[in-house]
């Protein structure tokens, strides 16, 4: 075993404030409100990558969304290309409903695609989808009155489009809105062929919707109200899940988790044979540390530690405490050098951490580290780190130490 990063703990100066950590050993030393700011700086950057990140993904879900709607567009106007094959249909309402689903496609794609959507209320649009689509049928149902035959099936189609996302004041609207435009429909067509045969056909149809429509809405309603209470009952069992998982004071990984966390990364480099990594890190003198700061200032150097830490480590690590002042590690994926680096940086920001005069003799940390050996067990692995971690204890303490390899040749 070999060890690198020997340092002596540096005193807490009186003047820094409590929460600001101290540069890296080899870069110039800055003021207090400079790395403040540049923390600020950092996280304000942070926030706005993952919310340009969450509106692109937001953004693409309205444009699958609208490509399915664009899809049923696509079966309607295949409707109506069999009724035209079959002199149901002529070709001039043929190439209207083409146009008028192409254009209408296209547009609210655009729409989406520009950002436009974002200056709306209802950014999904799915009201104004709907209304353009209804419009369209009965466009063609009074161009061609043999398409009104599917109109009815297209009108649910596009009603539960908005089923989960719309008030049911506003599905009401849709249905009254649709009531009338069909009857206008009725009205005209009276007007212009004075045929009792197809006004008792379309009055048939106008009675089916009426009968059905308002139940849909009653229905939609009681949908819409399982669907809320399905989702907040799923959030609320997603956030317990999530308390099991964490840390109750430190808010980082429990025992539990990053044991079983750990397990599944062993069976996961078994069968890809990609490197995994672990390190145990302890606390150095932490009785030493409840006696200076107290027992809640120990609490709060324990906190300080996790984020500090949580802070140096990559989305795929899984950082959690194993117990006490111990912690894990678990680095997948990760060679030994890069896992070395990691832990190097994890322990160097902790021993320049400033706890603003609070603790007489600092905090540092040792750390031990080791890779997997292929087949070996979770137990055998945590048992050779747990090795390495006591042999930075007795060699000194405030250091890391890899075992079963030097250092020059993890970092070469």
């Amino acid at each position: 075993m070999q060890r690198t990063g020997e340092h002596h703990a540096m005193p807490a100066t009186d003047n820094a404030p409590l929460h600001t950590a101290a540069p890296d050993p080899v870069t110039p030393l800055r003021s207090a409100g400079s790395k403040s700011a540049k923390s600020a700086k950092i996280h304000v950057v942070r926030a706005r990558r993952q919310t340009i990140l969450n509106h692109r993904n937001r953004q693409n879900a309205r444009l699958q969304r609208l490509l399915l709607i664009g899809l049923f567009g696509l079966f309607y106007l295949v409707g109506v290309a069999v009724f035209y094959m079959h002199g149901l249909v002529d070709q001039v309402a043929l190439t209207t409903a083409t146009v008028l689903i192409t254009s209408t496609v296209s547009m609210f794609y655009l729409c989406f695609l520009t950002g436009w959507n974002n200056r709306a209320r209802e950014k999904n649009l799915r009201v104004p989808i709907s209304l353009c689509a209804i419009g369209i049928m009965l466009v063609l149902s009074y161009m061609a009155p043999a398409t009104q035959i599917l109109f009815t099936p297209f009108l649910f189609l596009t009603m539960t489009f908005v089923l989960h996302r719309v008030s049911p004041k506003m599905m009401l609207l849709l249905t009254i809105v649709t009531l009338c435009g069909y009857l206008l429909v009725i009205a005209v067509h009276y007007q212009q062929y004075r045929d009792w045969a197809m006004l008792q056909l379309e009055g048939a149809l106008m009675l089916s919707l009426l009968l059905t429509l308002p139940g849909f809405v009653v229905l939609a309603s009681r949908m819409q109200q399982l669907h809320n209470a399905l989702f907040k009952a799923t959030r609320k069992i997603k956030d317990i899940e999530e308390d099991a998982q964490r840390d109750v004071l430190l808010g980082c990984y429990n025992r539990r988790y990053i044991v079983a966390a750990l397990e599944q990364q062993k069976r996961m480099a078994d069968e890809s044979g990609a490197p995994l990594c672990l390190a145990v890190i302890d606390l150095d003198h932490f009785k030493r540390v409840n006696d200076e700061a107290g027992h809640l200032g120990g609490d709060e150097v324990l906190r300080t530690f996790a984020r500090v830490a949580e802070g140096n480590v990559r989305k795929q690590d899984i950082f959690g405490r194993y117990g006490g002042e111990e912690f894990l590690l678990v680095l997948p994926e990760t060679p030994l050098s890069a896992a070395l680096n990691i832990s190097e940086r994890i322990r160097t920001q902790i021993e320049h951490y400033d706890w603003q005069g609070k603790l007489r003799h600092g905090v540092t940390i040792s750390i031990g580290l080791t890779q997997y050996i292929a087949g070996e067990s979770v137990l055998d692995l945590f048992s050779r780190t747990d090795t390495a971690m006591y042999t930075a204890k007795q060699n000194g303490r405030n250091q890391v130490v890899v075992e079963g390899a030097t250092v020059e040749g993890v970092l070469a």
